[in-house]
């Protein structure tokens, strides 16, 4: 069994007295006018305004004393079914500073999720965004005696919940707030259920404080310039675990952050230019997506050759850079650092600029972050630390040391905790920051917590070095019918590359072989086929079109193949017609792939697939991926 424990820089001092709340209280106290929000100004294009922390500190108490007067006493549980916006930071803000436990529940989760969740927290209210929410929320009340409140932000629920709470002593909830622990439960954080119901793990202040308060004191400095408030974009979901350690790390931090509750590209693209974030937390798919914004652009612009160049040399130099850091090189020749130099004039500096000109650095989670793609952020200068954590841990458990970036990997646990990998590959972490158990589920709290040890269910390795590397989850190890096991996560994450490529699915479990279910990117689609028109003439697709297209899928699949054995490789696959997607109940609202339902859904499709494999490989090479000629991929994607 191999562990790791860090050993620089030193453990954070854990969370000593009261709860998540106080912070804000803090900082009111000691820099009242410090801008710790920045909300988007109505009817203004791009427009925001900052709010100190006294004025954030006064909102967040009235809203308790609302709270308070509306019976909502400690330990209670109120959930907020929102998107990423204002008004979720104050809300929980609120909750925790009367003692009350805050669970987050994805705006688009289905009726049945809803139910279940709400039930099975026993919540006493629920915020809701929107008519949509209080409807869906509406259809399950009857079978939910203890939900007394329903509160509706776009209804001016708000307004009237402080309203409600004027005749409330400010005392009060001064009171409630100093007699909040720190190992008191803060948050009901529910898994993504991507193989059965969602289960929710209790977090308490203690365990969401430890992970931010060790970020902060070892990682604060990469976030801004010296003398400079890091300036955050909050766009990822709170209702997700990694989404909310964000916000706790910019309260506790004293960040500038903004929210953006779309995660639609332009959305994205308008705030970045008009909000300047000096930092970017992100997921893999956020920067993959930047990645192919970027060569598109170029590619239309008719610079697509030199943005390619452009590439390959920002890569080698972040190659060269770490080898000199990790002690394994002496870094970036004369040539090297030469054309770094010219490509930093004529392209770095213009991306970087898209991204708001002041970003100077970015965390990927969720997920591992291809080592390519790191490297290349990293050498047009805009440095990804990948990082790894889970809900049951509050968030974050490893995450690269600064000045030694290892590509490729997640980094090196954070001070204090420890992890191991078992002799099966199960990562194994103990520490601070992991949660207090299942809630209604004692079973299932001690076959994850063993004697002190979490369980994460991800399959890894640490080096020599003590850096770790995730190669999947148990549960979704693919084993075909000649006994090879296959961890999916590693090609599906080399395939989402190519830019072509949206989504990626492994199967073969019981195959004689490996396959993968694929959609396609329809915006680069449409693009990569009018480039193909202007090169070749014609007015629309068609056979040669069509064959080009299937030869730029096998590239990407050969790519990935050439990573792993002949036994792992991917030699069947199929063009999918539409994406997975929380609608179509084919990712789950963490937009993590729900495989069973996947494989459920396209039942007919793998069959087809495999079954029509024994013709394709007839007619094509040896190590080429087969490909059902009944797919019209232009079709498909227009």
């Amino acid at each position: 069994m191999q562990n790791f424990r860090t050993a620089a820089p030193p453990p954070v001092a854990p969370l000593a007295t009261g709860g998540l709340a106080d912070s804000v209280f803090d900082t009111a106290g000691r820099d009242p006018g410090l801008p710790l929000i920045a909300r988007r100004m109505e009817g203004a294009t791009g427009g925001w305004r900052q709010v100190s922390a006294i004025e954030v500190r006064d909102e967040v108490v009235g809203l308790a004393k609302g709270f308070v007067a509306s019976g909502i006493h400690p330990g209670h549980r109120v959930a907020i079914m929102a998107r990423t916006r204002y008004e979720w930071t104050v809300l929980s803000l609120a909750l925790w500073s009367v003692g009350a436990e805050v669970v987050p529940v994805y705006p688009t989760s289905s009726r049945d999720q809803v139910e279940w969740i709400l039930r099975d927290a026993d919540c006493v209210g629920v915020v809701v965004e929107d008519e949509q929410g209080a409807m869906t929320v509406g259809s399950v009340c009857a079978g939910l005696p203890r939900l007394g409140h329903v509160w509706q932000l776009d209804d001016g629920s708000l307004e009237q919940l402080t309203e409600r709470g004027t005749a409330v002593p400010e005392t009060t909830v001064d009171s409630l707030r100093r007699i909040v622990l720190p190992d008191s439960t803060a948050v009901i954080a529910y898994t993504s259920g991507t193989t059965g119901r969602p289960r929710g793990c209790a977090l308490s202040h203690r365990s969401l404080a430890s992970p931010c308060d060790t970020l902060l004191a070892g990682w604060s400095h990469t976030t801004a310039p010296p003398g400079v408030q890091p300036a955050i974009l909050a766009f990822l979901p709170f209702s997700h675990v990694y989404g909310l350690m964000i916000q706790n790390m910019c309260l506790r931090g004293g960040m500038l952050m903004a929210h953006e509750p779309e995660l639609r590209g332009e959305a994205l693209a308008a705030d970045l230019l008009s909000f300047r974030p000096t930092f970017l937390y992100g997921v893999p798919s956020v920067f993959e997506k930047l990645y192919k914004n970027f060569l598109r652009l170029a590619q239309e612009a008719g610079r697509g050759a030199l943005f390619e160049r452009a590439v390959r040399t920002a890569q080698d130099f972040a190659t060269a850079v770490e080898r000199q850091h990790l002690g394994r090189g002496h870094g970036p020749g004369l040539d090297l650092r030469l054309q770094h130099a010219i490509y930093e004039k004529t392209v770095y500096r213009k991306l970087r600029a898209s991204l708001g000109g002041r970003v100077r650095g970015a965390v990927s989670g969720g997920s591992p972050l291809n080592r390519e793609l790191a490297l290349f952020y990293s050498g047009i200068g805009l440095l990804v630390h990948d990082g790894y954590g889970l809900t049951e841990t509050s968030g974050g458990v490893t995450a690269q040391p600064v000045g030694r970036e290892k590509f490729g990997t997640v980094g090196r646990p954070l001070p204090g905790t420890d992890v191991r990998v078992a002799d099966d590959g199960e990562i194994l972490v103990r520490g601070p920051s992991v949660f207090q158990g299942y809630v209604n589920d004692g079973p299932g709290t001690r076959t994850a917590l063993r004697d002190g040890w979490l369980a994460t269910g991800d399959i890894g390795r640490l080096d020599s070095e003590g850096y770790l590397s995730i190669t999947g989850r148990k549960k979704e190890i693919v084993v075909t019918s000649g006994g090879k096991s296959v961890a999916p996560a590693p090609l599906e994450e080399l395939l989402r590359v190519h830019p072509l490529i949206h989504q990626a699915v492994v199967v073969g479990d019981n195959r004689p072989c490996v396959g993968a279910l694929i959609t396609l990117d329809p915006e680069f689609v449409q693009h990569w086929r009018r480039a193909l028109f202007d090169q070749r003439g014609g007015s629309g697709p068609g056979a040669r079109e069509e064959n080009a297209l299937r030869q730029e899928v096998q590239r990407a699949i050969a790519a990935a193949n050439a990573t792993v054995s002949r036994s792992e490789s991917i030699r069947v696959f199929r063009i999918l017609p539409e994406p997975f997607e929380v609608a179509n109940g084919l990712l789950t609202p963490s937009m993590k792939l729900r495989r069973d339902a996947i494989a459920r859904r396209y039942e007919v499709e793998i069959d087809a697939m495999y079954q029509s494999s024994r013709t394709a490989r007839r007619r094509l090479p040896e190590e080429s991926p087969s490909w059902d000629d009944a797919d019209d991929v232009f079709r498909r994607v227009r």
